[in-house]
């Protein structure tokens, strides 16, 4: 066999066992709960997408962090299906339940639960004539 060869066929390995991963952040505090899509499925070389997994109902408090990767079981059926079914593994981390602390700091308005829409519409005014006379952020907190 010719050198050339040889590593031709040591690269086209490593490439064949290679794990993509990637991992998105929010900046939340992370709880306990965890979504795990182990086979989401997408298509076409992942041309088209899994379907959006839904947080919403598990994860009140917002999502803390989003990981998704194509495992090596992942790429196996994916090389398999000559790339036509593509699965890919989703982790959803929900975020803690927050105190009335936001980013290090209390809310400057508190929007109490059944407010009226007058009552919101004031809110928002307040807010933001305070955010242009202080000029800095104004957290509401609902």
């Amino acid at each position: 066999m010719s050198p050339f060869r040889v590593i031709a066929i040591i690269v086209g390995m490593c490439t064949l066992f290679g794990c993509y991963h990637a991992t998105i952040e929010t900046g939340l505090t992370p709880s306990a709960t965890v979504i795990n899509e182990s086979f989401a499925t997408g298509w076409i070389y992942g041309l088209v997408p899994p379907s959006t997994v839904a947080t919403a109902s598990k994860c009140p408090d917002g999502v803390a962090k989003v990981e998704t990767q194509l495992s090596f079981v992942n790429q196996l059926v994916s090389f398999i299906t000559l790339g036509i079914y593509t699965p890919m593994e989703i982790k959803v981390t929900c975020a803690a339940k927050s105190s009335a602390m936001i980013h290090g700091q209390s809310p400057d308005f508190i929007l109490e639960e059944g407010a009226s829409m007058d009552e919101i519409l004031k809110i928002y005014m307040r807010a933001a004539d305070l955010a242009v006379a202080a000029q800095k952020p104004v957290y509401i907190d609902y």
